[in-house]
């Protein structure tokens, strides 16, 4: 690996302490803390993304359960994450490797130059060769403004940085077919080029002691790859997976371009997409390990071809929708050829929200639907409040300042303002002679 990467790693409480009885896992946290390293030392810039504060915190006050109160979780989170950067500081000590801590809320990147702010501050500290360890703040999080799971804060931290993998280490060693704890005969899905309709079994909720489970890694992951981020799912317990499963990756894409420049490999057409049919072959963790030449065990999603570019990341993924706008076809349409949001296009408003607030974009089949048959396409800023969207709705850009005694714009909100996703069956065909497991593809975002 001679291409200095960009890794996200991200460990949940389950992988940090003992489900039972709150104690650090010491001997998985320091070979994370190696394999940190020694990726670091290879000239790669790491992020760890660390659950476990609420999980420290009952040991350290002696509590056999997590508190179903919100005050009380978030005064253990204020306990326990002292003790979590306590514990991270003194394992990469001893090494040598500076750490630096985030806490985000939504909150804290829903205003565009915060977003920015914490944007430029995580390239800052990798420049200085420093891994920083970004955690939810829990201690001031209420639901409105959580990110719900640390999965998803990995996911959108991946997003903000560029990364290039997006590791969610978890206690399984991938995704299976079936519950593999209760059928024998569950297949590895090893790779997923297209998540939509995947077929896993996702029914693991987590830990007693977390909020993440297998549903939201692959909430996850659509999130990741979306922005162009490999994702992969691999066993926490063994942490020195990653950097065998990121040597495997970067040594096909090299393979892969070595073949395409010499002609050998036609290069990917994105406009003639194909579907792969090639089936997952089953495989266990111990003899899948024993065959040379394979990474180990590992679920990993490929990356989208066309990845959202930061604004319109930020305008999906950082920002939590206040209302949503229900608009004609023709409005869709027009927002898909690059105009803006009229008024003229807007059939519906609900919520409330004001000017430069985050609304779903919602598009009815005829402007006479029912609202539930409306089916989101995208997150706009509105350049109005819901009132006044109200007021306007269906109106022509000419007619605002008559309805409102104002025309701040003529627009609801401006194309740039605007990210839009589309429906696609697939994604082109990545010819590299590996197993992997193709489906229609639900969404796919665009930018412009």
């Amino acid at each position: 690996m001679k291409k200095h990467l960009t890794i996200v790693i991200k460990l949940g409480t389950s992988s940090i302490v003992h489900e039972k009885t709150h104690e650090p896992l010491l001997s998985t946290l320091s070979t994370i803390v190696e394999t940190a390293v020694s990726l670091h030392h290879e000239g790669h810039r790491i992020i760890i993304c660390s659950s476990g504060a609420i999980g420290m915190a009952l040991r350290q006050m002696d509590m056999d359960r997590r508190p179903k109160h919100l005050p009380q979780v978030q005064a253990l989170a204020a306990i326990g994450q002292c003790k979590l950067m306590s514990m991270w500081d003194q394992l990469f000590a001893h090494m040598r490797q500076p750490v630096a801590q985030i806490l985000l809320t939504r909150n804290d990147i829903a205003d565009r130059t915060q977003y920015l702010n914490a944007q430029n501050t995580l390239h800052e500290l990798l420049s200085m060769g420093v891994i920083p360890i970004v955690n939810e703040n829990d201690t001031l999080s209420v639901q409105e403004i959580k990110f719900g799971d640390n999965d998803t804060l990995s996911a959108i931290t991946a997003g903000m940085v560029q990364a290039d993998y997006l590791f969610l280490m978890t206690d399984v060693d991938c995704l299976y077919d079936k519950n593999p704890r209760t059928h024998p005969d569950a297949k590895a899905i090893e790779v997923v080029e297209d998540i939509a309709e995947l077929a896993a079994d996702v029914s693991s909720a987590g830990s007693s002691l977390g909020t993440g489970g297998m549903g939201t890694k692959i909430v996850a992951a659509r999130l990741a790859t979306a922005a162009g981020v490999t994702t992969v799912i691999t066993r926490s317990s063994k942490p020195g997976n990653i950097a065998a499963i990121v040597r495997y990756a970067e040594g096909l894409r090299s393979a892969q371009r070595s073949l395409e420049s010499s002609g050998e490999l036609q290069p990917k057409v994105p406009t003639e997409p194909q579907l792969l049919k090639t089936a997952i072959v089953n495989g266990t963790s111990t003899p899948r390990l024993e065959e040379p030449g394979l990474p180990p065990l590992h679920t990993r999603f490929l990356p989208d071809p066309h990845p959202i570019r930061d604004r319109y990341f930020w305008l999906l993924h950082g920002l939590a929708p206040h209302g949503t706008l229900y608009i004609d076809a023709g409005a869709h349409a027009a927002l898909n050829n690059k105009a803006g949001l009229l008024p003229v296009g807007v059939v519906d408003v609900e919520g409330t929200f004001g000017q430069q607030e985050c609304v779903r974009l919602c598009v009815l089949p005829s402007r006479n639907a029912a609202l539930n048959e409306g089916e989101e396409v995208g997150r706009a800023l509105v350049n109005y409040s819901a009132a006044e969207i109200k007021r306007i709705r269906g109106a022509k850009s000419n007619q605002i300042a008559e309805l409102l005694g104002y025309a701040d714009s003529e627009y609801v909100a401006w194309r740039e303002s605007v990210a839009l996703f589309k429906r696609e069956l697939s994604r082109p065909v990545t010819p590299s002679g590996e197993k992997r497991l193709s489906m229609g593809r639900l969404s796919s975002y665009i930018d412009g």
